[in-house]
Protein backbone atom coordinates (compact mmCIF):
# COMPACT_ATOMS: atom_id res chain seq x y z
CA UNK A 1 0.00 0.00 0.00
CA UNK A 2 2.74 2.53 1.08
CA UNK A 3 4.11 1.54 -2.92
CA UNK A 4 0.85 2.81 -4.38
CA UNK A 5 0.80 6.15 -2.35
CA UNK A 6 4.05 6.89 -3.28
CA UNK A 7 2.98 6.19 -6.86
CA UNK A 8 -0.05 8.15 -6.63
CA UNK A 9 1.98 11.47 -5.12
CA UNK A 10 4.68 10.92 -7.56
CA UNK A 11 2.08 11.60 -10.46
CA UNK A 12 0.41 14.18 -8.09
CA UNK A 13 3.70 15.87 -7.99
CA UNK A 14 4.66 15.82 -11.76
CA UNK A 15 1.33 17.07 -12.92
CA UNK A 16 1.47 19.86 -10.43
CA UNK A 17 4.65 20.90 -11.05
CA UNK A 18 3.79 20.77 -15.22
CA UNK A 19 0.49 23.36 -14.69
CA UNK A 20 2.92 25.50 -12.78
CA UNK A 21 5.41 25.77 -15.20
CA UNK A 22 2.86 25.98 -17.98
CA UNK A 23 2.87 29.37 -20.21
CA UNK A 24 -0.94 28.94 -20.90
CA UNK A 25 -2.93 27.13 -18.34
CA UNK A 26 -6.50 27.79 -19.90
CA UNK A 27 -5.31 25.74 -22.90
CA UNK A 28 -4.46 22.94 -20.80
CA UNK A 29 -6.33 19.48 -21.77
CA UNK A 30 -7.09 17.64 -19.16
CA UNK A 31 -8.67 15.11 -21.24
CA UNK A 32 -5.59 14.34 -22.60
CA UNK A 33 -3.63 14.21 -19.60
CA UNK A 34 -6.71 11.68 -17.63
CA UNK A 35 -6.07 9.54 -21.24
CA UNK A 36 -2.51 9.39 -20.62
CA UNK A 37 -2.69 8.56 -17.08
CA UNK A 38 -5.61 5.68 -18.03
CA UNK A 39 -3.12 4.40 -20.25
CA UNK A 40 -0.32 4.13 -18.10
CA UNK A 41 -2.22 2.58 -15.04
CA UNK A 42 -3.38 -0.17 -17.57
CA UNK A 43 0.11 -0.95 -19.10
CA UNK A 44 1.03 -0.85 -15.59
CA UNK A 45 -1.73 -3.67 -14.69
CA UNK A 46 -0.16 -5.57 -17.72
CA UNK A 47 3.22 -5.54 -16.32
CA UNK A 48 2.93 -5.70 -12.87
CA UNK A 49 -0.12 -8.06 -12.77
CA UNK A 50 0.43 -10.07 -15.78
CA UNK A 51 0.73 -13.68 -13.30
CA UNK A 52 -3.04 -12.30 -11.84
CA UNK A 53 -4.49 -11.32 -14.99
CA UNK A 54 -3.17 -15.13 -16.89
CA UNK A 55 -4.71 -16.51 -13.91
CA UNK A 56 -8.04 -14.57 -14.78
CA UNK A 57 -8.47 -15.21 -18.47
CA UNK A 58 -7.29 -18.83 -18.26
CA UNK A 59 -10.77 -20.17 -18.35
CA UNK A 60 -10.92 -18.64 -22.18
CA UNK A 61 -7.94 -20.63 -23.59
CA UNK A 62 -6.24 -18.05 -25.83
CA UNK A 63 -5.36 -15.23 -23.29
CA UNK A 64 -3.60 -17.28 -21.15
CA UNK A 65 -0.83 -17.78 -23.71
CA UNK A 66 -1.17 -13.79 -24.82
CA UNK A 67 -0.05 -13.07 -21.30
CA UNK A 68 2.53 -15.78 -20.53
CA UNK A 69 4.47 -14.53 -22.94
CA UNK A 70 4.04 -11.19 -22.96
CA UNK A 71 5.74 -11.29 -19.70
CA UNK A 72 8.61 -13.80 -20.82
CA UNK A 73 9.73 -11.48 -23.43
CA UNK A 74 12.50 -10.31 -21.93
CA UNK A 75 13.10 -13.36 -20.01
CA UNK A 76 13.51 -15.21 -23.61
CA UNK A 77 16.13 -12.45 -24.80
CA UNK A 78 18.27 -12.54 -21.52
CA UNK A 79 18.12 -16.18 -21.88
CA UNK A 80 19.53 -16.10 -25.58
CA UNK A 81 22.42 -13.43 -23.67
CA UNK A 82 23.18 -15.64 -20.70
CA UNK A 83 24.33 -18.54 -23.27
CA UNK A 84 25.78 -16.17 -25.77
CA UNK A 85 27.90 -14.48 -23.01
CA UNK A 86 28.87 -17.78 -21.50
CA UNK A 87 29.73 -18.95 -24.60
CA UNK A 88 32.36 -16.47 -25.02
CA UNK A 89 33.31 -16.12 -21.26
CA UNK A 90 32.66 -19.10 -19.59
CA UNK A 91 31.23 -19.33 -16.47
CA UNK A 92 32.06 -15.30 -16.00
CA UNK A 93 28.72 -14.51 -18.23
CA UNK A 94 26.46 -16.56 -15.85
CA UNK A 95 24.21 -14.78 -13.44
CA UNK A 96 23.55 -15.48 -10.02
CA UNK A 97 21.01 -18.15 -10.75
CA UNK A 98 23.16 -20.11 -12.26
CA UNK A 99 25.62 -23.10 -9.31
CA UNK A 100 28.90 -21.95 -11.58
CA UNK A 101 28.32 -17.93 -11.32
CA UNK A 102 30.45 -15.69 -9.71
CA UNK A 103 27.61 -13.17 -9.56
CA UNK A 104 26.64 -9.71 -11.37
CA UNK A 105 29.60 -8.99 -13.56
CA UNK A 106 28.46 -5.97 -15.25
CA UNK A 107 30.76 -6.03 -18.34
CA UNK A 108 30.74 -9.90 -18.93
CA UNK A 109 26.90 -10.26 -18.00
CA UNK A 110 25.07 -6.85 -18.63
CA UNK A 111 26.88 -5.35 -21.52
CA UNK A 112 26.34 -8.39 -23.58
CA UNK A 113 22.14 -7.84 -22.84
CA UNK A 114 22.46 -4.39 -24.40
CA UNK A 115 24.58 -5.30 -27.25
CA UNK A 116 22.45 -7.90 -28.14
CA UNK A 117 19.48 -6.26 -27.82
CA UNK A 118 20.61 -2.99 -29.47
CA UNK A 119 21.82 -5.64 -32.54
CA UNK A 120 18.11 -7.38 -32.54
CA UNK A 121 16.42 -3.91 -32.86
CA UNK A 122 18.77 -3.13 -35.76
CA UNK A 123 17.73 -5.97 -37.63
CA UNK A 124 13.89 -5.78 -36.99
CA UNK A 125 14.49 -2.37 -38.45
CA UNK A 126 16.69 -3.22 -41.14
CA UNK A 127 13.66 -5.58 -42.39
CA UNK A 128 10.39 -3.05 -41.43
CA UNK A 129 9.35 -5.11 -38.37
CA UNK A 130 9.74 -2.21 -35.80
CA UNK A 131 8.15 0.49 -38.77
CA UNK A 132 5.36 -1.55 -38.93
CA UNK A 133 4.72 -2.20 -35.41
CA UNK A 134 5.36 1.96 -34.68
CA UNK A 135 2.73 3.11 -37.29
CA UNK A 136 0.23 0.39 -35.86
CA UNK A 137 1.15 2.18 -32.19
CA UNK A 138 1.39 5.72 -33.24
CA UNK A 139 -1.93 5.29 -34.79
CA UNK A 140 -3.78 3.92 -32.03
CA UNK A 141 -2.47 6.89 -29.88
CA UNK A 142 -3.37 9.49 -32.35
CA UNK A 143 -7.06 8.55 -32.21
CA UNK A 144 -6.81 7.83 -28.29
CA UNK A 145 -5.13 10.88 -27.26
CA UNK A 146 -5.83 13.45 -30.18
CA UNK A 147 -1.80 14.08 -30.69
CA UNK A 148 -0.35 15.04 -33.93
CA UNK A 149 1.17 12.26 -35.81
CA UNK A 150 5.07 13.25 -35.80
CA UNK A 151 5.03 13.49 -31.80
CA UNK A 152 3.27 10.33 -31.85
CA UNK A 153 5.87 8.42 -34.16
CA UNK A 154 8.66 10.07 -32.19
CA UNK A 155 7.63 9.09 -28.39
CA UNK A 156 6.53 4.98 -29.68
CA UNK A 157 9.54 5.08 -31.43
CA UNK A 158 11.35 5.43 -27.75
CA UNK A 159 9.78 1.93 -26.77
CA UNK A 160 12.33 0.27 -29.40
CA UNK A 161 15.58 3.16 -29.27
CA UNK A 162 16.84 6.07 -27.55
CA UNK A 163 16.14 9.51 -27.39
CA UNK A 164 18.81 10.07 -29.31
CA UNK A 165 17.58 7.80 -32.76
CA UNK A 166 13.76 8.40 -32.13
CA UNK A 167 13.69 11.87 -33.02
CA UNK A 168 15.91 11.17 -36.74
CA UNK A 169 12.68 9.24 -37.35
CA UNK A 170 11.03 11.99 -37.53
CA UNK A 171 13.67 14.65 -38.75
CA UNK A 172 11.90 15.65 -42.01
CA UNK A 173 9.08 17.45 -39.70
CA UNK A 174 10.83 19.19 -36.66
CA UNK A 175 11.57 22.60 -38.32
CA UNK A 176 7.78 23.00 -38.54
CA UNK A 177 6.83 21.16 -35.42
CA UNK A 178 5.29 23.65 -32.58
CA UNK A 179 6.79 24.63 -29.25
CA UNK A 180 4.32 21.92 -27.70
CA UNK A 181 5.26 19.25 -30.48
CA UNK A 182 8.83 19.76 -29.53
CA UNK A 183 8.45 19.24 -25.66
CA UNK A 184 6.51 16.18 -25.99
CA UNK A 185 9.12 14.79 -28.17
CA UNK A 186 11.80 16.19 -25.60
CA UNK A 187 9.62 14.67 -22.49
CA UNK A 188 8.95 11.17 -24.48
CA UNK A 189 12.75 10.65 -24.83
CA UNK A 190 14.03 11.67 -21.10
CA UNK A 191 10.85 9.84 -19.83
CA UNK A 192 12.45 6.69 -21.07
CA UNK A 193 14.69 4.53 -21.83
CA UNK A 194 15.93 2.05 -24.97
CA UNK A 195 14.73 -1.46 -24.87
CA UNK A 196 18.41 -2.55 -24.70
CA UNK A 197 18.91 -0.45 -21.57
CA UNK A 198 15.52 -1.95 -20.22
CA UNK A 199 16.64 -5.56 -20.54
CA UNK A 200 19.90 -4.55 -18.87
CA UNK A 201 18.23 -3.17 -16.19
CA UNK A 202 16.16 -6.73 -15.89
CA UNK A 203 19.45 -8.52 -15.78
CA UNK A 204 21.00 -6.38 -12.63
CA UNK A 205 17.44 -6.29 -10.40
CA UNK A 206 16.89 -9.88 -11.46
CA UNK A 207 13.94 -10.95 -9.56
CA UNK A 208 14.14 -8.54 -6.94
CA UNK A 209 10.77 -7.10 -8.42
Amino acid sequence: MENVLRGILGMIAIIGIAFLFSNNKKRINWRLVGTGLAIQFVLAVFILKSEQLEALFSPLGWPKLLFKQIASFFVIVLQYTTEGASFLFNFLGKGPEYQESMGVIFAFQVLPTIIFFASLTALLYHYGVLQFIVRILSKGMQKLLGTSGAETLSVISNIFVGQTEAPLVIKPFISKMTKSELLAVMTGGMATIAGGVMAAYVAMLGTSF
